[in-house]
């Protein structure tokens, strides 16, 4: 049979074959948003390694902690050859593995460990002494633990006094960037525009999972339609998916938040009045796990005068996907399931236009380390860089800039990003223009204006001589 497809990662490979020439043991944590390819990037990296691999079960309200041992001995039976064990005690089964994997060049991996131990508050301490007492006497032994519950991971593992200083190293996959996007589209088959391209990647971000869902032998709107107004595709029901697995009997109220910045970024107080919920620390926990878990952004604007952080941050739902199943799937649940648009095209109420609006500026976000290589700015020069908030004080008035870029050499640029599949006039020029009146500029700061579009900025004088850099964003998939 032949395999699918592994694209990008490059660096991540590398950092993980760098442990195959310790002279020790490897402790290494992989987590990231669910769908990110975490399992995926592991299987490239154990491809003709010996391999012992144990996935938890997906929580359910049923599932016990005998539940999950049972699990754990069935999948050990089947990668040992040895038979199966009964027992109600991680220590036994991890010792069992132990005896398995003592000698030689070996991957042990416990994938969604978070499923595996959430529900015996033993398994942590056990986990330890296994690895203490066992594991690690094998020098060429590599222990891979991932998941999808980024709070979990951080919380009982990298920030616990038991697993201090046995860390050897942590991965943190982000979505792919644009150009990774791009050869992964193509080894799916998928050969649209430019444009068809993003109109994909504004519903899918860049999740590997998601993007591997696009077939080549239908357009960007036939994929879309049936991927999320189809009953039986993904994406219509990923969504519930995502907030059941990764985060259990709380989802309602990280669906709320998520909801609440649909329509765009907010502060934390608007996020708190928006969803009826008190501000608290119990709130900031949420905010913190859907940031961990790679659903929102928080965005801290700063003093231009200082350099120093504000306390003035807006969250973002940096996710496309959740973004477009808020906006476009969720409110038409009902007639997706009643089959409304299993004939003709996609639902009337999508225009690109609109869709692409937020959409393509998470995608120039996520993909900053390409802009700021464009303009030609070091990251050790750079103060800070966001999205900024000013606000309207006595001194100056408010404004907001899509991305502004601060240098340590006195160099403001503050970048406008604009998604249109007309010819940007010329009316972009005066926006700006009152963009920078606005801005509290330090004394001797330059203000830079640079244009981030996509496919059709006018060759009119007025663009070409004002901004200091136009970029087209969509050369950054090639």
């Amino acid at each position: 049979m032949e395999q699918e497809a592994f694209v990008g990662r490059e660096e991540e490979i590398k950092q993980l074959r760098a442990l195959l020439k310790k002279r020790s043991a490897s402790f290494v944590v992989v987590k990231g948003r669910r769908r990110i390819g975490k399992s995926r990037l592991i299987e490239e990296f154990s491809k003709n390694r010996k391999t012992y691999k144990i996935t938890g079960l997906a929580p359910e309200p049923n599932t016990t902690k005998q539940d999950q041992l049972d699990e754990f001995a069935k999948q050990l039976s089947a990668v040992t050859g040895l038979p199966e064990i009964k027992t109600d005690d991680w220590s036994k089964l991890f010792a069992f593995l132990a005896r398995e994997v003592k000698t030689g060049q070996v991957l042990v991996i416990f994938d969604e460990i978070s499923w595996i131990g959430s529900k015996d508050s033993a398994f942590l301490a056990k986990l330890k002494n296994a690895w203490d007492d066992l594991f690690k006497k094998n020098p060429k032994l590599i222990f891979i633990v991932c998941g999808s519950v980024s709070t979990w991971i951080d919380d009982n593992i990298l920030n616990s006094k038991a697993f201090y200083g046995r860390i050897s190293w942590t991965l943190e996959l982000n979505p792919l960037p644009l150009a990774d996007c791009n050869r992964l589209l193509k080894a799916h088959g998928f050969r649209g525009s430019t444009y068809e391209k993003f109109k994909l990647l504004s519903v899918t971000g860049g999740i590997p999972w998601y993007i591997e869902l696009m077939q080549g032998n239908f357009n960007a709107d036939e994929n879309i339609k049936r991927q999320c107004f189809l009953k039986g595709g993904a994406l219509f029901g990923e969504f519930e998916q995502i907030f059941h697995d990764v985060f259990g009997k709380q989802d309602q109220v990280y669906k709320d938040i998520v909801e609440a910045l649909a329509d765009g970024a907010a502060e934390y107080k608007e996020i708190s009045k928006k969803i009826d919920y008190k501000s608290s620390g119990r709130l900031s926990n949420y905010l913190t796990a859907l940031e961990k878990g790679g659903f929102i952004s928080k965005d801290f604007t700063w003093s231009l005068a200082s350099g120093k952080e504000s306390k003035i941050a807006q969250y973002r739902l940096s996710d496309n996907y959740l973004r477009f199943y808020l906006k476009y799937i969720s409110p038409h649940q009902e007639k997706i399931k009643k089959g409304h648009y299993n004939k003709g095209g996609l639902p009337n109420f999508i225009n690109w236009d609109t869709v692409m609006g937020l959409q393509f500026e998470n995608l120039v976000l996520g993909n900053r380390e390409k802009i700021l290589e464009l303009l030609s700015i070091r990251p050790e020069d750079i103060i800070s860089d966001n999205p900024y908030l000013q606000k309207q004080k006595t001194r100056h008035k408010g404004c907001q800039v899509d991305y502004l870029i601060q240098t340590k050499y006195k160099n403001l640029y503050v970048c406008e990003i604009k998604f249109s599949r007309s010819p940007i006039s010329a009316k972009a020029v005066d926006e700006m223009k009152k963009k920078i009146r606005a801005l509290a500029l330090p004394r001797g700061t330059s203000a830079l204006p640079v244009l981030i579009h996509l496919d059709g900025v006018t060759h009119s004088p007025e663009i070409k001589d004002y901004f200091y850099e136009t970029i087209d964003f969509g050369e950054l998939l090639y």
